[in-house]
Formats: C-alpha cells, sequence, structure tokens
C-alpha cells in the first residue's frame, strides 16, 4: 500500500564539524519538542500511524485477551518495618499498584498508600519508597507522566499523614535515613532552570547532596558534599551500623566509581554543613557496591581485578589498596551479580550461571558456603531483606510462560530451606503445551552466543512460524527469563515463537561479555543478534519475511542498526525510545551516561565508531542485490515526557527513513511512528496505557506480515 508520509523540512545548512568530518544534521529542528513546526509534525506522525494499528482485523480480540489475561493479581515480596509488613498488590487491572500493611505475614492486610487516588488516569506513579530505621516514617517518591523527575513526600506510618514538607528538583536521587529517624541523605540540582514537567531536553548538571531533616522546609536543607562540575550523579548508602556515609560521585563520560566516606554516627542533631570525606577509590577502573560492615571493616562488591566480580574486606581504618582482603573470591564462569546481608550474619549471594539464577546462603565472617538453595532453572527477580529480622523473601520465575512465585526463608535455622509464601495464577492460559529451551549458536566471529526459545511443543520446523526476537546487548543488563502477558498472546494466537537473544554488550558472562560488545566492539553486539536471526532461519523456527525484532532504549539502537545494515533479513521491526543519534546524544538529559558504553563522538577515537553505526546516519537505499529491496516494516514508540531518552532521536530518524524511501518503488512496508501523550520512559506507566501499547505493538506485527490469529 502506498504511505502519504508528510514532510519534514530538511534544513541543509546546518553543518557540524566532527575532526574534520563534516556532518549535515537536516532536521536539527526536530530537537526542540515546544516549537509549533515540531509538535505539527508529530501530530501528522500520529495521524497515520493510529489508523493502520487501528485497522487490524484482529485488533479488538488483541485488546480483549490482553486484558483477560492482565487481570490476575500481582504482588511485591513483602517487606518488614518496624513491627509489620509493607507488600504491593494489583488486583489485576488497576493503573498502579496499592501499598498494603499487614500485622504479620498472615494477618489481614489493609490499604496504606493508593497512588491511584492521585490522578483519574493513572499517571502519578509512586516510584520508590524508603522507610526509617524504627519504621515509623516512610519517605516515598511520586512521579508524574512517566517523567524520571520526581518529588519526595513523608508519612507518619502509625498517623497515616502526610508530613508538610515536599522535596522538589529531584531527579535519579538516592535515599538515604540517617539512623537516628530524623532525615535523609538525597541528592538534587540546585542549580536547574527552565521547565521540568519531563519533557525538557537540557541535561542536568552538578547533582549535590544534601541532608533534609523531617518536618522542615526544603530551604532548610544542608548541603553535605558537592564535586566538580563534572559530577552528574551521586550514589550514597548509610552503613547498616549508622556511622558512616559512603559517596560514590558519578564522573561524566565514566561508568565506574570513586569511593568515599564521612563518619556521621556522632553527629547528635545530623550535618551542619560539608561533611570532611576521606577518599578510599582514586582511580576510575572498576565499580563499587556497598554490601554491609562489621565495625570499621567495609563489604564491597566489586569488578576491580575481577570481571566475574568478588567480595572484598576494606578496613576503614588501613583503606589503602594493598590492605584490601578477598572475603568471596571471583568465579571462573559465573556472575557474582549482588549480594545482601541478611540476620546479622549471613550474606545471601546472587550469581548467574549460563543465564538462570544460582542463589547462595555464605557465612559473613569467613565468606564461605553455608547452603545453595534449591532453585529450579529461572530467575530470582528481587528480594527483600532486613538485617534486623530473619525473614528472607525473594520472587522467581521459572518460566516465560508463568507469573512468578514468592518464597521466604528463616535464615535464623539451623537449615535454611525456601518455602512458598505466595503464588500468582494467571487464568485461561495452558502453558503444558508449550517449551523453553536453551541454544548456543556462533556469531560471525565465532563466538558461542546463547539464546532461549519459547514455542510450541510441536512446532513445525518449516519456516512458517511467526517469531518475535528480542535484544539489548548493552550497560552490563543481563536478560534472564521474565513473565510477559504480550508474548502469551503472540505465541497462543499468532501460532508464534517468542526468542530472547542473550548477545555481547551484556552482564550473562561478566565484565569480559560487557567489554566485547561496548565501545569499539559496539558491532560485535550487531553481528550477534543477525546471526541470531539467521540460526532461527536456519534450523526452521522461522523465516525472513516472518521475523519481527523487538528492542527498548539500548536495544532499539540495535535493532535500528541491524535494519540498517541488514534490512532483507527481518519482516518487521519495533524500536522503542531508542537511542538512534549515536552523534549527539551526549548533550539531552541523561545521555551523557551512556559514553560509558558507547564512547563520545567528541573523541577522535571513537567518532568514527559512532559514524559507522548511528541509525540515523546509516538509513540508505537497499541495495539492488538485497531481495526484497526494501526496509522492513518499521514502528518507532516514544513518548512526550520521556527525560531519559529524549523523542527527538525517534522523530529524527523516522524522517530520515521516510526522506530517503518515501519515493523508492520497492519500499512497500510501512515506516512508521507513534508518539504518546502523558507518558514517559515507561516507569509507572498505567496498565491501560500498557495494555493499548501492547495492542498496537501486536496490531503492528500482524497487519505488516499479514498474520492469520486464532481465537
Amino acid at each position: 500500500m502506498a504511505f502519504n508520509y508528510p514532510f519534514a523540512r530538511r534544513d541543509e545548512s546546518v553543518v557540524d564539524d566532527y575532526h574534520g568530518t563534516k556532518i549535515k544534521d537536516p532536521y536539527r529542528w526536530l530537537e526542540d519538542p515546544d516549537s509549533p513546526e515540531c509538535k505539527k509534525f508529530v501530530e501528522k506522525q500520529n495521524a497515520i500511524t493510529q489508523p493502520y494499528l487501528e485497522n487490524f482485523n484482529y485488533r479488538e480480540e488483541i485488546k480483549s485477551r490482553l486484558t483477560q489475561l492482565m487481570n490476575f493479581p500481582k504482588y511485591s515480596c513483602p517487606s518488614r518495618h518496624g513491627d509489620r509488613y509493607y507488600f504491593y498488590n494489583n488486583s489485576g487491572l488497576q493503573n498502579q499498584s496499592v501499598l498494603y500493611v499487614q500485622d504479620d505475614l498472615y494477618g489481614e492486610a489493609s490499604v496504606f498508600f493508593d497512588p491511584n487516588e492521585l490522578s483519574e488516569d493513572g499517571t502519578v506513579a509512586l516510584t520508590d519508597t524508603e522507610f526509617s530505621e524504627d519504621g515509623k516514617t516512610m519517605c516515598y517518591c511520586l512521579s508524574q507522566s512517566g517523567s524520571d523527575r520526581t518529588t519526595i513526600h513523608f508519612r507518619d506510618t502509625e498517623k497515616g499523614r502526610d508530613y508538610p514538607e515536599v522535596l522538589k528538583t529531584v531527579k535519579s536521587s538516592p535515599l538515604e535515613w540517617s539512623h537516628d529517624n530524623k532525615g535523609i541523605f538525597y541528592a538534587m540540582y540546585p542549580e536547574q532552570q527552565g521547565k521540568s514537567d519531563g519533557s525538557e531536553t537540557e541535561s542536568p548538571m552538578c547533582q549535590k547532596l544534601f541532608y533534609h531533616r523531617l518536618n522542615t522546609p526544603q530551604s532548610e536543607d544542608v548541603l553535605v558534599a558537592e564535586f566538580p562540575d563534572e559530577t552528574r550523579f551521586i550514589y550514597v548508602d548509610v552503613s547498616h551500623c549508622g556511622n558512616y556515609l559512603f559517596i560514590l560521585p558519578v564522573l561524566k563520560k565514566c561508568k565506574n566509581d570513586l569511593v568515599f566516606f564521612a563518619e556521621i554516627g556522632s553527629l547528635p542533631d545530623g550535618p551542619q554543613g560539608l561533611l570532611p570525606l576521606t577518599q578510599i577509590v582514586y582511580q576510575l577502573d572498576s565499580e563499587y557496591e556497598y554490601v554491609t560492615n562489621v565495625g570499621s571493616k567495609i563489604i564491597f562488591c566489586t569488578n576491580k581485578d575481577a570481571p566475574n566480580f568478588r567480595l572484598v574486606t576494606i578496613d576503614l581504618e588501613n583503606p589503602s589498596m594493598d590492605q584490601w582482603r578477598t572475603l568471596v573470591a571471583e568465579h571462573p564462569k559465573d556472575v557474582l551479580d549482588w549480594a545482601v546481608l541478611s540476620n546479622k550474619d549471613k550474606l545471601v549471594v546472587h550469581y548467574i550461571h549460563d543465564v538462570t539464577s544460582v542463589l547462595q546462603i555464605r557465612d559473613l565472617a569467613t565468606g564461605n558456603l553455608i547452603t545453595q538453595l534449591p532453585l529450579d532453572l529461572g530467575k530470582v527477580s528481587s528480594v527483600s531483606e532486613n538485617r534486623k529480622y530473619p525473614e528472607l523473601f525473594f520472587s522467581f520465575i521459572s518460566s516465560f510462560l508463568t507469573p512468578g512465585v514468592y518464597y521466604m526463608c528463616d535464615m535464623s535455622k539451623p537449615v535454611i530451606q525456601p518455602v512458598l509464601y505466595r503464588k500468582t495464577e494467571l487464568k485461561d492460559f495452558d502453558a503444558s503445551s508449550y517449551m523453553t529451551e536453551q541454544v548456543f549458536f556462533s556469531s560471525k566471529d565465532g563466538t558461542k552466543v546463547p539464546m532461549f526459545i519459547v514455542r510450541k511443543k510441536d512446532l513445525k520446523k518449516d519456516g512458517s512460524s511467526p517469531c518475535l526476537m528480542y535484544g539489548y546487548g548493552g550497560f552490563y543488563a543481563s536478560l534472564l527469563p521474565c513473565f510477559s502477558v504480550m508474548r502469551l498472546v503472540f505465541l497462543q494466537h499468532f501460532n508464534g515463537v517468542f526468542v530472547y537473544a542473550n548477545i555481547r554488550g551484556g552482564g550473562e558472562y561478566g565484565e569480559s561479555w560487557h567489554n566485547a560488545g561496548r565501545l569499539l566492539n559496539k558491532q560485535n553486539g550487531l553481528d550477534d543478534f543477525q546471526a541470531a536471526a539467521e540460526y532461527l532461519i536456519s534450523e526452521g523456527y522461522t523465516s525472513s519475511p516472518r521475523l519481527t525484532i523487538q528492542g527498548r532504549t539500548n536495544g532499539s539502537l540495535l535493532v535500528a542498526a541491524c535494519i540498517n545494515q541488514r534490512p532483507e533479513l527481518f519482516g518487521a521491526a519495533i524500536a522503542e525510545f531508542g537511542v538512534l543519534d549515536l552523534l549527539r546524544f551526549h548533550k539531552f538529559t541523561m545521555g551523557h551516561k551512556w559514553v560509558s558504553d558507547y564512547g563520545s563522538p567528541d573523541d577522535p577515537e571513537h567518532f568514527p565508531n559512532l559514524l559507522a553505526i548511528s541509525p540515523l546516519h546509516n538509513v540508505k537505499v537497499p541495495p539492488k542485490e538485497d531481495v526484497p529491496r526494501q526496509y522492513p516494516a518499521t514502528l518507532l514508540l516514544t513518548a512526550n515526557h520521556d527525560d531519559h531518552i529524549v523523542p527527538l532521536h525517534s522523530l529524527k530518524f523516522i524522517a530520515q527513513l521516510q526522506h530517503t524511501l518515501r519515493n523508492h518503488p520497492d519500499q512497500t512496508n510501512p515506516l512508521l511512528i507513534k508518539v504518546e501523550t502523558k507518558a514517559g520512559h515507561g516507569g509507572g506507566k498505567p496498565i491501560a496505557q500498557r495494555i493499548e501499547e501492547q495492542t498496537d505493538i501486536l496490531s503492528f506485527i500482524g497487519r505488516s506480515l499479514n498474520i492469520q490469529c486464532v481465537f
């Protein structure tokens, strides 16, 4: 069919000089979301896309089925604060999950905080909570329309009433209570200018650490730590003993940490000004995460001299690096993912073994293994512990096909065994007809890469099945099995195959796997994803015209780069909230953080590599030898309140796609974008919006690939 794409003005006079190379940027004007011209462009694009999505024959059946399957109770792990337990519950189709409280684990629960009462459409979300040591006050964050920006509030847990103060100009902030229960440490941008409603594009600068005393106005907050102008984020931890504050500033262009600490236990009225800091890590070459401490001996999880991570003990009385001691050594293959303290003397340690979870209990004093919990193949998706109490809770997903189950361990017992605490039941779906297999395929350079394939047990491997392949491959993120209602609908009603490709750039095999797919090695991850597609086709799971690829954020970069490089390999592509302009990504909102994985275009070493893979700068008419000579059906999804990955990336990319291929006679597949309003990067998105978005995705796949659904 013919698509009457809107014309986007090209300003050929906008030219940037990168180390002597001149690059035109004709759609620079799309970087201003407030300009009337940009708003009109968005309106015209949505006016083409929405009818296409709505005119799929099975759209109403898809939406109805998504709604039906989504309507099951969803829980979080309980957490204990003081003498009471708290947990989230969504009865099924509530836009936001509700925070409940109960006096004992098996007693009656009552509503403690319901964010659904804050907005009619569910676009105000409760995004973070932190309880004081005595459990009498809850600090919590609210976000509007999906923005990363939040406001901080305080609630008396006994009276159920809020304190009067509200903390503003907050984004990506830690929340850490001092152990006297009098206040919190948090970070903000005191010099922020301009709007802060989630539609801004400016990069936040100079985050600083403050101390807020409960029941006082924000204007009286005390600045306790600040670093050079290149500081973008500050992470903090108050030690379990309450005596130390650990501060890890994240500097521009670096993913690794410096580590400082201050003694705060002897401050009876809290900090009165800048804290005297002692630096214990000076080199920006590794990552550090506080686990616990025994007196002055601090345990960190780090990849310093250990690509698969280890636990080290640092004595703050003599913190020089040559005095560090290994508590739990690096495993030669498995990745130490995280560690927490439970019940005062036991460490709970999570490993990733061939992209599945391993959970161990170790002795705090020696690091020795006490027991390994018996788990099926799957993913520990969350954990809840409090060092003062014996209960440990964790949620576990054993399949792509079923929601998680929740276990409790009594850490005070001589023999520690997980006991089923709660199980979520999914109605009207028979998982017994499906199976999950893990395969290892060879990439372009011979590297063995794992992926999960979810399919019907009696699948005919004749290439006729629709396939949806998801990938990410960046920022040390590991894709372990997870549950999705949308994928169930695809499996059942599209007779589809779903695939998770664990490509290089993630953390599935530690820092070496991450490094093999970032910076100058970024192409390796793209090669892996294309090799995964070739494997699926060669083994008869699907065929190119039936294969859809999907990715979000960094995964959207993966998808867009792959359709530029191998358009003939895919039938459809869905790129959500994409990083698509690799020459200017670092100039907007959170983009400076991604230099650690992509490199900087301002660096002459990295610029050629970024130019070679940047989706925006590599759109071209497919060469004549490709059959078919067109791009796959492409849908970009973004949102006007995404202040994490600003929508200008997707707007510029769709403009370039449509300009290049508008008059190409073989381009019959659609090239579309949908820009959501009153929505952001995805955090806190109401269930109603999620169902609508998933209906759009499945409708796009079904219509573009001419799939006959079965209902």
